[in-house]
């Protein structure tokens, strides 16, 4: 069992910058690709941005060139930089531990994120 403690969310100006961490348990962190995922209200839980176990990191159009993902495998963290905060970045955002091969797949609570206009 792996466990997710998101924080960092708030309410910010449009515009604004937030950062938000995931510190995770166990030992397995190294072997992980790690996500951020983002539910708005009425709306689909949505992928934001992930970073895989050796690094590389993808991104949703809709945040690519805001937002920045990064890992520190010696804190068993992963983090969220969100730049240029727009409303529509509003919404609960989660993280997720993944390691396919062998089906570990545990996620956060959430943090909640408000960009005001």
């Amino acid at each position: 069992q792996v466990q997710l403690v998101e924080s960092g969310g708030g309410l910010v100006q449009a515009g604004g910058s937030l950062r938000l961490s995931c510190a995770t348990t166990g030992n397995r962190f190294s072997w992980a690709d790690m996500g951020w995922h983002r539910q708005a209200p009425g709306k689909q839980r949505e992928l934001v941005a992930v970073i895989a176990r050796g690094g590389s990191p993808n991104y949703s159009d809709s945040v690519k060139g805001r937002f920045t993902i990064s890992r520190d495998n010696t804190k068993n963290t992963v983090y969220l930089q969100m730049n240029s905060l727009k409303p529509e970045d509003t919404g609960v955002y989660y993280c997720n531990f993944r390691i396919s091969w062998i089906g570990s797949d545990f996620w956060g609570q959430g943090t909640q994120v408000t960009v005001s206009s």
